[in-house]
């Protein structure tokens, strides 16, 4: 798409031909005084697909009317629950299916990944992140760093932001790499910054730390299921990601981990679970671990059936509307909102998410060029008036068009709702 217009007619136009159009309506929207909201918060909580009550209600009925036999019979026996999920999962993130499995919480799987990518010596005790890093990764660095018995101060390194509005090159990245990549054990980045919304090159990132000898590992909450991933290619090492965001997973769902096949047989240090035992012998009770090659090694407990439902109904929305697809339409979407602040709000707003698509998923971050008082004074609008973002200290709005359920005609929306504001 090549050009824009700031016109309900356009919007609508482009609302009617668009290919993806019919998955909206597999998703319960927000309602707001009698009418849908404008549902910008898909990077923090996504939306619930309609089809999850059946799902929850069928696994109901099948505890009910089969109690225990429930791991064995029915529809979808609950002993392979975890498996259903595998397939569709792989192909969001650019898998291989043993490489990725669902399970846990983001912030338990990176303590899991980093019980076994995270081998500290003397020489090499640190670990990277970037700067302003979302609370988990730097709470769980900090404490493993601490686990092994190093001091953060020297063992946890920052990579400052060197770019506008607190954007981070790959050029950055690079010189600390050369400057401390023979101390470092592991390089922990995100695939998307949280606040600036800016994405990063797995690839170039992986090359340039195992050049210096370090493993890496990307936590992907803010990516899974937003950006074109092809995590098996990229050659990380591991990845961990949580799927209550972009995948409508639901609140607290299960997340997901990816350990590239290279180490899925690897004699690698983990915390063993029974449920990562290998499963022909899994029943034998016996006393030695013998793990699933994989990332199902790495599974502790039996998967949540309740909670793996509604992931497994999400997924199959992805898989029929197909990543390439929905990536096509998320920078259709992002383009559009970008243009309506660049052009019609630019004396209001500033977006500080890079303009390079092939930099950004579907999250475009907005400061208030006035402050954060005039930035807090807008989100409260929003919201008041059924338009739904988030907001995250200290000044920044986050607006997130996702595509299997935001329209042209909602970015307008949003646009019209900051020119309401601005003209009280």
């Amino acid at each position: 798409m090549t050009s824009y217009e700031a016109t309900r007619a356009w919007a609508d136009a482009q609302d009617a031909a668009d290919p993806l159009r019919t998955f909206r309506d597999e998703f319960h929207i927000p309602p707001h005084e009698g009418h849908d909201s404008l549902y910008f918060c898909g990077n923090s909580l996504g939306l619930q697909p309609r089809a999850v009550r059946a799902a929850l209600n069928d696994e109901l009925d099948y505890w009910g009317e089969l109690a225990v036999e429930g791991h064995f019979r029915g529809r979808l026996p609950w002993l392979d629950y975890h498996e259903y999920v595998r397939d569709n999962l792989a192909e969001i993130v650019g898998a291989r299916p043993d490489e990725v499995v669902a399970m846990n919480t983001l912030g338990v799987n990176l303590h899991l990944m980093m019980v076994s990518f995270y081998r500290p010596t003397a020489q090499r005790p640190a670990v990277l992140i970037e700067a302003g890093s979302f609370p988990t990764d730097r709470y769980a660095v900090e404490s493993q760093v601490r686990f092994h018995g190093f001091d953060p101060a020297t063992a946890l390194i920052e990579v400052e932001a060197d770019g506008p509005n607190g954007t981070l090159s790959q050029a950055a990245i690079e010189r600390v790499l050369a400057e401390h990549g023979s101390r470092i054990a592991l390089v922990l980045l995100p695939g998307i910054q949280y606040r600036t919304g800016q994405s990063f090159d797995l690839a170039a990132i992986v090359r340039a730390a195992h050049a210096r000898g370090c493993l890496v590992g990307f936590d992907l909450a803010h990516a899974v299921g937003n950006l074109p991933l092809k995590l098996h290619d990229s050659g990380a090492d591991f990845a961990i990601w949580c799927s209550y965001k972009y995948l409508n997973g639901g609140p607290g769902a299960v997340g997901g981990a990816f350990v590239h096949e290279r180490h899925g047989k690897a004699d690698l240090p983990r915390f063993a679970g029974w449920w990562g035992h290998d499963k022909s012998t899994r029943f034998r009770m016996g006393p030695e671990f013998v793990p699933i090659p994989g990332a199902d090694g790495w599974q502790l407990s039996n998967p949540p059936i309740l909670a793996l439902a509604p992931l497994r109904v999400s997924l199959d929305v992805f898989h029929r509307a197909g990543m390439d697809r929905l990536v096509a339409k998320s920078r259709q979407l992002t383009g559009y909102l970008e243009w309506l602040v660049r052009e019609r709000l630019a004396e209001t707003l500033e977006v500080v998410t890079p303009a390079d698509p092939s930099q950004r998923g579907a999250q475009l971050s907005i400061r208030v060029r006035a402050g954060r008082d005039a930035g807090r004074s807008l989100f409260d609008y929003l919201m008041a008036n059924g338009i739904i973002g988030d907001w995250r200290e200290p000044d920044v709005i986050r607006i997130s068009p996702t595509p299997l359920y935001n329209r042209f005609s909602d970015c307008l929306g949003f646009a019209e709702a900051v020119v309401a504001w601005r003209s009280r």
